[in-house]
């Protein structure tokens, strides 16, 4: 029915957007007016649904295709208009170069080929009609018109007049910033940044645990007398008081160190096209077993006796160990059981030797899917009992008390019933990400075969069988990809491991506190923080395979802010021995609250004085008033007067809300968690408004679960630099906590100026990249001001809000200025936030 459209009348367009962007775009407009005359010309005009539109749509624009030979997208359906003299179709379609295959996008072909890409009009049909016009905008890139038939040239684009399709053949040279991605995505270089990103984070945990191990040898000597006695010492934070234990956890760190490195490389090196459904199954199944056991979630938390903990426990530790190993084991045994029964029970679900079938049927379908699901199960239970492992041997979970029960405590008395409750909870993820690729498939079928009458239900049947063979294998390689999460719950484990507070009963009675970490602390903070925050940067400048050096780059600029920030941070300035004298018990920080308090009330009354609004007061006895707060701290000083510009309030501020540097992390964590979670939505929606990334979401087997995982990332990065923060409050500079914020900003900064130099010289787009740091340090920001409030919480009882709260602790102008620069900063995200949803 095609041969009767050589009466029509046919443009086309075709755009190729490529600058300041990760993946070059190509979109494709084409307009068709068919004479009255066609047979199928009033069948166009039809509902959408019906198989007369169907037809005439399909003859009119692909012909004898094969269907499903095309994987373009469309932003709609063709739109039809019917006039006096015949039907117009205007059809639109884009697609994105990715690969060095040829493209299909409309009536285009284009075929990346190395350092030259070739442009061809070569329609289905109405190719031997001269069509009235056709352009084609090349974005500026060079070109060569091949046939020379072009009617108009310039820089950007071509445009021909009554030509045949044939006379337009293009070679288009784009920039090596084009067509060097397209290249190395298929090329074993990828493979090579994934697994020096793999091997580098198990270094750095090996390395963390093997300083954390000679620390604590050290500390041990130490404390040893040349007689061999051990000279009794309160445990402080910082100290290990469980030998054994702690090295229980450094070899449960490198243990992971190398199985994760060994299986993500062994994942890695495995090729897609070779696995087959009964390798999976033979493969898959007991390495997911193997780890289940290797992880050992039934091992001893890291103190059974912490304050408060129920005395006399009704079972033994071993009983209770025991019991636990039952029933994890039998579990994970009796799953991987179920998974492996389809290879000797293939004939009862219909399925060859190979599980591989053409044509399958239901029971054959079920068959797959239940070892596809197995597999997944398996792994995602070793990931959660690795994560398990770490956070009770490093002391992250409560323990039980005798006023309240725990995870630890539910898991030490009913062990299987927790293995029940966590297994379903991981067989509805695993149900979750199989759905989504069934679903996938299903929009992809829908969307190849949009013009297909009668589909055939055998062709569907084999992308549907297909999907099935490959569900075990692309979703476990997609969890497992996230597993590097696992390396900084392990290094926060040992972090906190090593910065337990002590038991009660050896809790000294004049207990100092250490400023900050240091030591081995140091590398476990700032590695938390690359890890989480700093590597982002990465994806932003397209160039994740690199992340690596954006790891290292992150360290190394954070050891130096926090090097030349010590310097200037105010108990430096203040000395060793003031921070002995005025903040080396309990008692000495609530005199230091109740003299800042005194310091902001004198400073109150002088400005209400300046303003003749105060009584009863003389401008002499305020300032004694304050030269007495100077003198306190003075005399704590040796004799050597402190800086003139650092007041009680100061040190306060920059002593924070908590007594140990661990709380004030975890504090700041709780108050960047609450203010990362509108970043994180700014930034989820701009990936969906994003037209390659919204796409992928849609229309990737594991793109729904991508996105859910990235917004989990978004909370944990904003965390991570939260109790970051903290935890470096006071050994960061500043007399305000702001400049605390700005500095840890300026850590994450150094390495972004790299990232943006990259993506300048890439020519992508950097606005996400700044978006990311223009939220990071908004979040810092208001988490730093959050924080000197809860420093004087409890004054909040004065004070009819918290906002008053904070005026007081400010005073009128601080805060004014701290308010201008927060409202700069959102001005600023929303700025950049506004040119990012632009198209």
């Amino acid at each position: 029915m095609s041969d009767g459209l050589k009466g029509s009348t046919v443009e086309a367009t075709l755009r190729l957007k490529q600058h300041r962007r990760t993946v070059p775009m190509l979109t494709s407009d084409m307009t068709v007016q068919v004479p009255r005359q066609w047979p199928l010309a009033k069948e166009l005009t039809f509902g959408e649904k019906s198989k007369q539109y169907q037809l005439a749509m399909r003859c009119l624009l692909l012909g004898d295709e094969t269907p499903g030979s095309r994987s373009e997208w469309r932003p709609h359906d063709p739109e039809v208009t019917a006039t006096d003299s015949g039907v117009t179709v205007h059809y639109a379609a884009y697609n994105w170069i990715t690969a060095e295959k040829p493209v299909l996008v409309g009536p285009w072909e284009i075929i990346p080929a190395g350092r030259t890409w070739m442009i061809e009009l070569w329609p289905p049909t109405l190719r031997t009609i001269p069509w009235e016009r056709i352009e084609v905008d090349l974005g500026g890139l060079d070109f060569n018109d091949l046939a020379e038939h072009a009617s108009y040239s310039s820089e950007n684009h071509l445009v021909w007049r009554n030509k045949l399709p044939e006379d337009v053949q293009l070679e288009v040279d784009p920039p090596w910033q084009r067509w060097l991605p397209v290249r190395l995505g298929q090329s074993d270089l990828v493979k090579a940044g994934i697994a020096s990103w793999w091997v580098c984070a198990s270094v750095l945990m090996a390395v963390a645990a093997m300083r954390a191990k000679r620390a604590e040898a050290a500390a041990a000597r130490e404390a040893a007398r040349p007689d061999g006695e051990v000279t009794p010492r309160p445990p402080a934070e910082g100290s290990d008081t469980d030998t054994g234990h702690g090295s229980r956890l450094t070899r449960t760190l490198l243990e992971w160190a190398g199985l994760s490195a060994g299986v993500a490389l062994a994942l890695l090196l495995f090729p897609q096209e070779r696995f087959r459904p009964l390798t999976g199954a033979l493969l898959y199944i007991p390495a997911g077993l193997g780890l289940i056991i290797a992880a050992r979630p039934w091992s001893a938390g890291a103190s059974p006796t912490a304050t408060g903990a129920v005395p006399d426990e009704p079972a033994r530790p071993a009983d209770i160990q025991r019991r636990q190993a039952v029933a994890v084991v039998a579990t994970a045994c009796a799953v991987a059981g179920i998974g492996l029964l389809v290879i000797p029970a293939h004939d009862l679900f219909g399925l060859p030797w190979s599980l591989e079938m053409k044509t399958m049927t239901r029971w054959g379908r079920i068959g797959l899917a239940v070892q596809g699901l197995v597999t997944v199960w398996l792994w995602l239970a070793a990931m959660a009992a690795w994560a398990w492992r770490f956070a009770r041997e490093g002391g992250l979970l409560r323990e039980p008390t005798a006023q309240r029960n725990s995870w630890t405590g539910r898991w030490d008395e009913a062990p299987a019933q927790c293995v029940t409750i966590v297994g379903c909870l991981l067989a509805n993820v695993a149900m979750a990400l199989l759905a989504c690729a069934w679903w996938f498939n299903k929009r992809r079928w829908t969307r190849i075969n949009w013009l297909v009458e009668q589909r055939d239900p055998s062709a569907y049947n084999a992308s549907l069988n297909n999907l099935l063979e490959k569900f075990s294998y692309t979703d476990l390689r997609w969890a497992f990809a996230y597993s590097w999460v696992l390396t900084g719950v392990a290094l926060l484990a040992l972090l906190r491991f090593r910065n337990r507070p002590p038991r009660a009963h050896d809790r000294p009675r004049y207990e100092r506190f250490p400023l900050g970490p240091s030591g081995p602390d140091i590398l476990l903070t700032v590695s938390l923080f690359a890890f989480f925050v700093g590597v982002r940067a990465a994806k932003f400048a397209g160039a994740s395979g690199l992340a690596v050096v954006w790891l290292a780059l992150n360290i190394v600029a954070l050891y130096f802010a926090l090097a030349l920030g010590r310097r200037w941070s105010v108990f430096n300035q203040m000395g060793e021995r003031f921070c002995t004298v005025r903040l080396g018990t309990e008692q000495h920080r609530s005199e230091l609250l109740e003299k800042a308090h005194q310091y902001r009330n004198a400073n109150h009354q002088m400005h209400l004085l300046d303003r003749g609004h105060a009584e009863g007061v003389t401008c002499d006895q305020l300032e004694e008033r304050l030269r007495q707060l100077h003198q306190w701290l003075v005399t704590a000083c040796e004799g050597v007067d402190p800086p003139e510009h650092v007041s009680v309030l100061d040190i306060a501020l920059a002593w924070g809300p908590e007594g140990r540097w661990w709380s004030n992390g975890t504090h700041a964590a709780r108050f960047s968690f609450w203010f990362g979670t509108p970043a994180t939505a700014l930034l989820l929606y701009y990936q969906a408004q994003d037209p390659y990334g919204g796409q992928q979401v849609l229309d990737s087997p594991t793109g729904l679960p991508e996105f859910a995982a990235n917004l989990i990332l978004y909370q944990m990065a904003w965390t991570v630099a939260g109790f970051t923060l903290g935890a470096l409050w006071r050994l960061l500079p500043g007399r305000r906590s702001q400049a605390r914020a700005w500095i840890l900003a300026a850590a994450y900064g150094l390495p972004t100026v790299l990232a943006a130099a990259l993506v300048k010289v890439m020519d992508t787009d950097p606005r996400q990249l700044l978006l990311y740091a223009a939220l990071l340090l908004v979040v810092l920001t208001l988490t730093s001001i959050w924080m000197d409030m809860a420093t004087f919480r409890e004054e909040r009882q004065y004070w009819p809000s918290r906002f008053a709260l904070l005026l007081s602790v400010y005073q009128m102008r601080g805060l004014s200025g701290q308010i201008t620069w927060v409202v700069a900063q959102v001005g600023a995200v929303v700025t950049i936030f506004a040119n990012l949803t632009k198209h």
